[in-house]
Parts: structure tokens; C-alpha cells; sequence
């Protein structure tokens, strides 16, 4: 479970098997309070979710579009 980079508590990761054939690109997020999925084209929106509130997927959204680049590159050298 490679984690790409940590904002406050929470762990931005994907999975070292993503499925087969492997799921688009995407970031999961876990933090204390819960987790959640965000799939990351044509734009970052809200896979699923369990346990976080609105506020907080707002913030963890804006913490993935900082981030898309770092995301993508280390997504990219995993798996390619």
C-alpha cells in the first residue's frame, strides 16, 4: 500500500493491486475519522466514502487538486 503523501492526519495511497484489469486512475484517503475514494478524471470527484463529513471532503478535494501531479507521477512509476 504505497502512501504518496500525508496532509494533517490523513494517508493519500493506492493500493499495490488496483484490480484486473486495473481501475482508472485514482487516490484513496484515510485518515482517524474515516476514509474515501476519489477518482481523478476529467476532474477530482468522490468515489465513496465512510465516516468523513462534507467539510472534510471538501478539504481532502482541494488537498488532491494541489497534489494531482504528484499523484499521477507516482501512480504512473508504480504501475507503468
Amino acid at each position: 500500500m504505497p502512501i504518496i503523501f500525508r496532509y494533517k492526519e490523513y494517508r493519500f495511497f493506492f493500493y499495490s493491486n488496483e484490480g484486473s484489469p486495473r481501475e482508472p486512475l485514482h487516490v484513496h484517503v484515510r485518515g482517524n475519522d474515516g476514509e474515501a475514494k476519489f477518482w481523478l478524471h476529467p476532474m477530482v470527484h468522490l468515489a465513496d466514502s465512510n465516516g468523513l463529513d462534507a467539510r472534510t471532503l471538501r478539504i481532502l478535494t482541494e488537498a488532491i487538486e494541489q497534489n494531482i501531479a504528484v499523484i499521477e507521477r507516482t501512480w504512473n512509476e508504480y504501475f507503468c
